[in-house]
């Protein structure tokens, strides 16, 4: 039986010898990625308004950097903030579990916050956010909550909070009333994703790790909390998740199943995006001669961007753009691309999206859900043209997916175009060269080109 105890001796025995060169490598791509999608989302208004009440909140005192800014805050408000940045633009990364969709990238502010605020090597810091991605995603493949009517960053909590704890050097005892705190106070609703969406969409896991945070900081302080959080009377297994059993890796390879997004777009929309911006430039089609585009997808598709949970015709926001089938494929063909412009107010207002929209047709297809549970990401999209003629597309997976994993060429090009319009190519270059070597440094030399 997976115990509260259990994670907490995983977190407190794990060190960074137990991690093969290929996961360290894997995890500093995931700092990269991470960071650069943070840069992309400076200056955003929700963002703004996130760094004001950590401002308000915290003030100066911590001394933890918030990105790309001149601000600083104690710990729990950096997590915010710099999560706020790694989640808003949806880039980030993710696990595709058959029944949950997390993204490991939000422990990543937390990670970092805690390493600069406890002065951390880099190996720490690559340990800490190694066992955040392994408890992830063991609670995604063994855990899910979204059928049980809770959002994935009741995961985040958890899995921030091992980070953390991690970081700043607790004990196991001290581990396991952190982890039950965070995980027993901060469970959050799926109502975030239902129906109408808002900001708080792009915000909740960034809220989960400022709570993480702020949970391994009472413990580190004395706190006690429910140390049998999962296995206990009305405990996590009972309300949140019902029974289940992890198997936690002190090698940390969970980091090989996370998928890397190409395109700024939600998780499941990438293989649908990837093959629409193919087709639509091969065979030249015409926008304004498209009567239908018909995409079969798979379940968790269908449910949460493509109409299952609330209609995703109605698209006025980026919030409600970024998690609608019908706009990101309408958009994709009409641009034959999908970057951060697709979710300008005045793009997403257009005649040309908002009409072809209308005509996207979203189905779920069994078969496509049974190979998305063995590791897939299917799509076939079909484009029907006025004069009656049809171009299809099939894919099983895109640039980026664990069976196609981003190079480090890969991973640093998105970097760069995230970061342009904060860093100049020389900046560029050391916070490049900084996390490359982040297992010969101290995680202070990253945060210090933060600024």
């Amino acid at each position: 039986m997976t115990t509260t105890a259990e994670l907490a001796a995983f977190v407190t025995e794990t060190e960074y010898d137990d991690l093969s060169e290929e996961v360290v490598d894997e995890t500093k791509k995931r700092v990269l990625d991470s960071v650069g999608i943070a840069l992309g989302a400076v200056d955003a208004e929700p963002i703004e308004a996130v760094r004001a009440t950590v401002e308000e909140t915290s003030g100066e005192s911590g001394g933890c950097r918030l990105w790309a800014t001149d601000g600083r805050a104690a710990p729990p408000g950096a997590a915010m903030y710099n999560t706020a940045l790694t989640r808003y633009l949806d880039f980030m990364d993710s696990f595709l579990a058959p029944g949950e969709t997390p993204h490991p990238s939000d422990n990543i502010g937390a990670a970092i916050a805690c390493a600069e605020y406890a002065d951390a090597s880099g190996r720490d810091l690559l340990t800490g956010i190694a066992i955040a991605y392994e408890v992830q995603g063991e609670l995604a493949w063994n855990a899910p909550v979204r059928d049980r009517g809770w959002d994935h960053v009741t995961h985040t909590v958890v899995s921030a909070a091992t980070a953390a704890s991690k970081l700043l050097g607790l004990s196991y005892e001290e581990t396991r009333n952190a982890v039950g705190v965070a995980g027993t106070a901060h469970n959050a609703l799926r109502v975030t994703r239902t129906e109408g969406i808002n900001e708080w969409k792009g915000l909740a896991s960034a809220n989960a790790a400022r709570n993480a945070v702020y949970s391994a900081m009472l413990a580190k302080n004395g706190v006690e909390g429910p140390v049998n959080l999962f296995e206990g009377k009305k405990g996590w297994k009972q309300i949140v998740s019902g029974g289940f059993e992890v198997d936690l890796d002190p090698g940390c390879e969970r980091l090989f199943d996370v998928m890397t997004k190409r395109y700024v777009a939600e998780t499941y929309a990438q293989s649908a995006v990837e093959g629409i911006v193919d087709l639509a430039a091969r065979e030249g089609i015409d926008p304004r001669e498209v009567e239908a585009i018909r995409l079969q997808t798979f379940a968790g598709a269908k449910l949460i961007i493509g109409g299952g949970e609330g209609s995703r015709y109605v698209v006025e926001t980026k919030a409600q753009a970024d998690h609608s089938l019908p706009y990101m494929l309408s958009v994709a063909l009409i641009d034959r691309e999908l970057t951060n412009d697709a979710y300008d107010p005045e793009r997403i207002r257009l005649e040309d999206v908002q009409r072809l929209l209308q005509t996207v047709e979203v189905e779920e297809n069994p078969t496509l859900t049974e190979r998305f549970e063995a590791g897939e990401m299917p799509a076939i999209v079909d484009i029907e043209l006025a004069d009656g003629t049809t171009h299809r597309v099939e894919k099983s997976g895109f640039k980026g997916h664990p069976s196609d994993p981003m190079s480090w060429d890969d991973i640093e090009g998105k970097f760069r175009t995230m970061a342009a319009p904060v860093y100049d190519a020389p900046r560029q270059d050391e916070i490049v060269e900084a996390v490359r070597s982040l297992d010969e440094r101290d995680a202070s030399d990253l945060t210090a080109l933060l600024d």
